[in-house]
């Protein structure tokens, strides 16, 4: 098969014009789903996916919160995101794993939970972003849209990526590189497709994500805590760790307008982008305006 056509659908490798999913399918139906976004790298020792048992264990963690699913196994998934990579012939990949609540129609003749899910994988070619980006920093906007803490899908990776894409189209449309999404309580959320982190006196603050609750503020507290709608990250533990390790702190906490516009530095962190400057917020400079320091020694520990 010849590059880029190849796509693994519920165990089997398929040309990408015969992959099919049902009609009945609950993603296609009701937006059922959650799903990975992975950079692979092939090296003479073979295909290396980048934090591969990191995703796949969030996706895990996921599937069995929501009732997606409670028997996902993760290794046979990582084999197959590998050898999807190495039949896609690109030196380098975009690897994107779907998993769907399957067939509605055998969770209808079931009556149970227990039903098989679409499994979906799919290598496309990484997207090249211009140097520039990173050596002189973005504009990110203010997004309208409001993350809601009390929705249980919230913090979860679901097919549910409407709002954000609308958000991220009317942010480039005023030549910005992200929109920054706030909670309903006005508490900041990140960016529409990465998370946020600032720059306040050599140290880093980010807001407290999904599963992040309980280890901060008291016992008292803690005690009538919402949850976090804020995605935990991958790359966002990795920032955290490479900054660790470099006796850069980490403060995880509820963060407002004011923290965003005040700080010394703002960067994102995604998959696809590593970490990302921002030096703009609409119409207000972050700093002196250019890439900081701390953000370009995250940067270079995290990406390289």
């Amino acid at each position: 098969m010849s590059e880029q056509q190849t796509v693994f659908l519920n165990g089997e490798f398929h040309h990408r014009d015969e992959a099919k999913v049902s009609a009945f399918d609950a993603a296609f139906q009701h937006g059922v789903g959650l799903f990975e976004t992975l950079i692979a790298d092939v090296t003479p020792d073979g295909v290396v996916v980048r934090d591969l048992d990191e995703h796949l264990d969030r996706l895990q963690s996921s599937a069995a919160t929501l009732g997606l699913s409670d028997d996902l196994k993760t290794g046979p998934l990582g084999e197959a995101m590998i050898e999807t990579v190495k039949r896609s012939g690109l030196p380098s990949a975009r690897v994107r794993l779907t998993l769907t609540g399957g067939d509605l129609n055998m969770l209808q003749t079931t009556g149970r939970s227990g039903h098989q899910p679409t499994v979906l994988i799919q290598a496309t070619p990484t997207t090249p972003y211009p140097d520039a980006m990173f050596e002189n920093g973005v504009m990110a906007t203010l997004g309208q849209a409001r993350a809601n803490p009390l929705d249980p899908t919230a913090g979860h990776k679901t097919l549910n990526y409407w709002w954000r894409l609308r958000e991220l189209q009317a942010a480039a449309a005023k030549g910005a590189g992200e929109a920054i999404i706030f909670q309903v309580s006005n508490h900041i959320c990140g960016g529409c497709v990465s998370n946020l982190f600032v720059v306040e006196g050599g140290h880093l603050i980010t807001p407290i994500a999904q599963g992040e609750e309980d280890e901060v503020g008291t016992p008292e507290t803690r005690e009538g805590r919402i949850p976090s709608p804020v995605l935990p990250g991958i790359t966002r533990m990795r920032v955290i760790e490479k900054a660790q390790a470099m006796g850069i702190k980490t403060t995880k906490r509820m963060m407002t307008i004011d923290d965003l516009l005040d700080a010394d530095e703002v960067f994102l962190a995604n998959s696809s982008w590593g970490v990302l400057p921002v030096v703009r917020i609409e119409a207000e400079t972050i700093g002196d305006g250019k890439v900081g320091e701390v953000t370009k020694k995250v940067r270079e520990a995290v990406v390289g």
